[in-house]
């Protein structure tokens, strides 16, 4: 059973939630400026269930679609040499075991909408936000921008979150969202950037399996081109964020002064003929990023 669970968190590398995670909790801090203080301190009063409700929703729907997509990609993972080793190719899985995960997940995710009650928009876009999700995995099969969708999939969790905390005031007044959409295009942009550079190891596969992506289409020079302009509207986006909410400050300006350092750090480990640290620039820089983002947020709003 430990054996099981060990190789279902590797399946899905739960330790990648790092990436989208932090932007949540970006939001819901912002989100929690814009309330005001409780009676007991910076945090508004019930602040913990809906942090435990975003944590939850965020696990949940990262692993039904991370579970998914490998249940969906299974037989190309097999073909493929770099993924051949994965774990339903392999055997370490069964198609049962992963089918079990992504009902369970998606089961959690639904589920855990209900702890934002009598906030009922969470619960009422759950299935939506799980189809899109889901639906990435097909993505690559009919177009090019499957990069995009799983961008658009990962910059959600912003708008989501936000949208759990401050329901009311959302549905009162639609431009309340504007910050969690600023920043749910930022994060957009940005995965859309770096999945179009770990998608260059897959180039010459992508095209012979008849699979669709910027690098197969356009050649890997220009892919890492648009991965780079992409970053660069991300800085953008990420630099308009203090207009549209007041609790940002000094600190954050260092934050994003970091985040360009790493972006470009991130273009500099990969060239069109040296692919061999595309992993280091994939899982190392972004990590880091949402970190630093969410730190510097946390300070400015309760420095």
């Amino acid at each position: 059973m430990a054996v099981h669970l060990a190789s279902l968190l590797a399946l899905v590398r739960f330790s990648h939630t790092v990436f989208a995670m932090p932007f949540a909790l970006i939001a819901v801090l912002l989100a929690w400026s814009l309330a005001g203080p409780g009676s007991q301190g910076p945090l508004p009063d019930g602040w913990l269930l809906p942090l435990v409700g975003v944590v939850v929703c965020m696990v949940s729907a990262r692993t039904a679609a991370m579970a998914f997509n490998r249940l969906v990609d299974r037989d190309v993972d097999a073909a493929n040499p770099r993924t051949a080793t994965r774990h339903l190719p392999a055997g370490e899985l069964t198609v049962g075991q992963v089918v079990a995960l992504v009902a369970a997940s998606s089961l959690v995710f639904v589920s855990g909408t209900l702890l934002f009650l009598p906030n009922w928009l969470p619960l009422v876009l759950s299935l939506p936000v799980l189809a899109w999700l889901l639906g990435y995995s097909y993505a690559k099969r009919f177009t090019m921008l499957a990069h995009v969708w799983l961008g658009a999939a990962l910059g959600m969790a912003p708008v989501a979150a936000w949208i759990a905390i401050r329901g009311e005031a959302v549905l009162a007044d639609p431009t309340d969202l504007v910050p969690a959409v600023v920043l749910g295009l930022a994060v957009m942009l940005w995965v859309s950037g770096f999945d179009i550079i770990y998608a260059c190891q897959d180039a010459g596969f992508d095209s012979q399996a008849g699979l669709h992506s910027i690098p197969s289409a356009l050649g890997v020079r220009r892919a890492l081109l648009v991965a780079a302009v992409l970053h660069g509207v991300t800085l953008l986006l990420l630099a308009s964020l203090p207009w549209t909410v007041a609790s940002l400050g000094p600190i954050y300006w260092v934050a994003l002064g970091v985040i360009t350092v790493l972006l470009v750090w991130e273009h500099s480990l990969v060239r069109p003929d040296d692919l061999s640290r595309v992993n280091a620039a994939f899982f190392t820089a972004n990590a880091i990023i949402g970190a630093v983002l969410l730190a510097a947020v946390g300070f400015d709003v309760w420095g």
